[in-house]
């Protein structure tokens, strides 16, 4: 188990997991944590007071040694990313994260850290085992014959053979996980990088509020997917970076829903029920991807279990929250 006292570093930690993650281990008892993120205090989604906390670009090698410095555990978080819609028209910045990821396992492997985890993601599966709306769930070995996600999933898969690669040449303890889709409360909702459980919510708060009785769907909204409550990858994080897993492995929800049936699940939250009109034309990413679980079972005696319907309800009502008082805030601006 990570020492209370260990210095514990957290990048991407002004972004959603990784601001929830600093904020958990705080609250666990955790009292030497360094948070890092490009973005300007103003704009993490958290800050904890108790971190040391910096701004920093970490595509720089400069800095990434700077925050890595007397680092026992590394939690590397930090990538250019959103939904679909993001990653799909910014390729060659999501590659650019790669400059990341190699930077900081070099200051790690510099500073003799204990641990190193990077979070990858469901988009190194290959393009052609998802194709389906009816998928059979990806197990780890489907990252291979290669066809990852355009951009985004080869940076992903390619920091993954570099974690391999630095444990295996310079006995750098490395964990990976696959994370599947990733939803919650104090997460983006708006602004183009949000993924489609908070875009769903967004746009169903709209229509009560302007009374259109109307709502926009990507796609046909029959492609399938999985998506997983941010406490129970917190939970799933810190379990594999404590693990003995030497292999990339799959985090993810495995409750399969179509993207019609997330939206009913929001209208069935919200009391209300709206004109669906499908824009086919919109970024839809690959037919169907979920989850399978078998190895986490098997390994952690665990999976992510938190009830999509549950985790809805708490993000809808956090994101309805800012909503009104943003909207609250312009009638008596």
């Amino acid at each position: 188990m990570l020492e209370k006292t260990a210095k514990i570093v957290v990048t991407g930690a002004g972004g959603f997991i990784g601001g929830a993650l600093i904020s958990h281990l705080s609250n666990q008892g955790y009292t030497n944590l360094r948070a890092a993120d490009i973005k300007p205090f103003s704009q993490w989604y958290q800050i904890n007071s108790k971190a040391d906390n910096k701004q920093l670009d970490l595509k720089e090698k400069e800095a990434c040694y700077s925050v890595c410095e007397n680092a026992d555990y590394i939690f590397n978080l930090a990538a250019d990313m959103g939904g679909m819609g993001f990653i799909e028209h910014n390729k060659a910045l999501c590659m650019l994260s790669s400059l990341v990821n190699t930077h900081m396992l070099m200051a790690a492997e510099h500073h003799k850290a204990k641990r190193f985890f990077f979070s990858s993601s469901a988009c190194v599966y290959a393009a052609y085992k998802q194709t389906d709306a009816h998928v059979t769930a990806l197990k780890e070995e489907d990252a291979y014959p290669a066809m990852a996600e355009d951009g985004y999933g080869w940076e992903k898969l390619f920091s993954e053979r570099m974690c391999r690669h630095f444990d295996e040449d310079y006995g750098l303890v490395c964990r990976v996980a696959r994370y599947h889709n990733v939803y919650g409360p104090l997460g983006t909702y708006d602004g183009g990088r949000e993924k489609a459980p908070a875009a769903i919510c967004r746009k169903v708060i709209e229509a009560q509020m302007n009374k259109t009785g109307q709502i926009e769907i990507w796609g046909d909204g029959e492609q399938t997917r999985s998506f997983m409550y941010i406490d129970d990858c917190l939970k799933g994080t810190l379990d594999i970076m404590n693990s003995n897993i030497k292999y990339p492995i799959n985090l993810g929800s495995s409750e399969l829903v179509t993207i019609n049936q997330l939206v009913d699940i929001v209208e069935e939250i919200a009391g209300i029920k709206l004109k669906r009109n499908y824009n086919l034309s919109a970024p839809k990413g690959v037919r169907g991807r979920n989850s399978d679980n078998t190895l986490i079972k098997k390994e952690l005696n665990w999976e992510p279990s938190i009830a999509l319907k549950d985790g809805m309800r708490k993000t809808y009502e956090w994101i309805y929250e800012q909503m009104a008082d943003a909207s609250n805030a312009l009638k008596f601006a």
